[in-house]
């Protein structure tokens, strides 16, 4: 069973992405997104806790995303967020899971990209 929630986050590759292909022939990308709480205390910016989000994302936008980014890169994540909850089968105990499934990735506007798409990985 799963829970769909949309979600937008803004965070940085804590890696390069992972590329593959189903298959049917479907391409995807995976990747985290490591996404740090900022505060202000006593008139100071500080960072708060670290959330890392897993994240996959399919077809042309993959492609994208395997042309554009790598790892320590700023993002923002456009998706659902998706719960999965199942039982292992070896020990039987109940497990679950958070995955977002992008629907677009993309540098946030005030950053300018890295390297152009299509432009040659060192």
């Amino acid at each position: 069973m799963s829970t769909r929630v949309p979600i937008s986050i803004e965070g940085n590759l804590v890696a390069d992405p992972d590329y593959g292909e189903s298959q049917n022939g479907t391409k995807f990308a995976k990747f985290t997104v490591a996404v740090t709480d900022r505060k202000l205390e006593d008139g100071k910016w500080v960072d708060g806790d670290t959330q890392y989000h897993r994240t996959t994302v399919f077809g042309r936008t993959a492609e994208n995303v395997r042309a554009s980014l790598a790892k320590g890169d700023t993002v923002i994540v456009n998706g659902n967020l998706e719960f999965r909850h199942w039982t292992d089968q070896a020990t039987g105990e109940p497990r679950a899971a958070t995955e977002v499934v992008a629907d677009s990735v993309g540098p946030p506007s005030a950053t300018p990209p890295r390297r152009s798409p299509g432009a040659p990985q060192s």
